[in-house]
């Protein structure tokens, strides 16, 4: 903002910008507000001009991401779009750039993995405009972004879970682990994570588990999560020593060797989900999810075949 005071030997035309104070006087009042109004346009054109999308990226990840259960994958994006933008200045960056780079991304991915990104490039950029003040702007304004992807509808069969659970028996200790797990997640339809970290915390006596650090609950919020009997004695256990990292890749693994396709560890949870539908009406099965929006079960987690609801009408 410009201030213009008048002086006995003129006008002294003041700007304040980017934490920088510029003045200058001049004989009259029209060459002061003239003055004031092209620092203010040379100081917004080269706003962010010195500061690279690199510096944000970077800085972001150390000061945000690390901060975050979802470091590591964050720590990932984050490399990748550092590639793509690389030192190009903040100031520079613009809607004709954020469209490029989701087309690109699109080519190769689906619309809903384009929209996580997007989700971290957008907080990249706005952190570094509203908190650091780096920029002015915001590079998505005007961006069509892409339409989720429809979601899964794939289901682990009883045939595969057995093939899975059988070889996991013949394979080594952590992949052993790992196939406990899958087991467990079966018939809780908690997530990897979560499995993983069920048997210190379980209560025998009332057959729920504590869990204190969930992927939609914040740290030090507790949740119970209720189990079934079966459950209940898969749970009586050591603790698990294999990370949720390293298990996820072992499991991968092991289904590829098992030349089983388009099925991940995750979609245990809507197996499970789909089972318990046909003992619990929906509100008590958002309780076992924990979701609190049942429209996302329902249409995400909840994966009968039309024939299973042919015969059940």
């Amino acid at each position: 903002m410009a201030y213009i005071r008048k002086l006995t030997s003129g006008w002294r035309a003041e700007i304040q910008r980017n934490g920088q104070r510029l003045s200058k006087v001049l004989p009259t009042k029209r060459e002061a507000q003239a003055w004031a109004m092209e620092q203010e346009t040379r100081a917004q054109t080269l706003k962010g001009a010195w500061r690279t999308f690199r510096d944000a990226a970077e800085k972001y990840e150390t000061e945000v991401s690390a901060k975050k259960d979802g470091a590591r994958w964050e720590s990932l994006r984050i490399a990748a779009l550092i590639r793509h933008f690389g030192d190009r200045p903040l100031g520079d960056l613009d809607a004709p750039d954020m469209a490029d780079w989701r087309d690109k991304r699109l080519a190769s991915v689906s619309g809903s993995t384009v929209l996580r990104e997007v989700n971290l490039l957008k907080h990249i950029l706005h952190t570094a405009r509203d908190e650091w003040r780096w920029m002015e702007h915001d590079p998505f304004r005007g961006v069509k972004l892409p339409s989720e992807s429809q979601p899964r509808q794939q289901r682990w069969t009883w045939q595969l879970i057995k093939r899975v659970l059988r070889a996991g028996q013949q394979s080594g200790e952590k992949t052993r682990e790992v196939t406990e797990a899958f087991h467990i997640a079966l018939r809780t339809a908690m997530r990897l994570q979560e499995v993983l970290q069920a048997p210190p915390v379980f209560d025998k006596r009332r057959r729920v588990v504590e869990l204190w650090k969930t992927k939609t609950t914040a740290q030090g919020v507790k949740v119970e999560v209720p189990v079934g009997r079966i459950a209940a004695k898969l749970l009586d256990r050591p603790a698990f020593v294999v990370s949720p990292n390293e298990a996820s890749t072992l499991f991968a693994k092991l289904t590829k060797q098992l030349c089983i396709e388009g099925l991940t560890f995750h979609d245990s949870r809507a197996t499970a989900l789909t089972h318990m539908a046909k003992k619990v009406p929906v509100e008590v099965l958002a309780k076992v999810s924990r979701h609190k929006n049942i429209s996302l079960l329902v249409n995400t987690y909840y994966r009968p075949t039309v024939d299973e609801i042919a015969r059940r009408l």
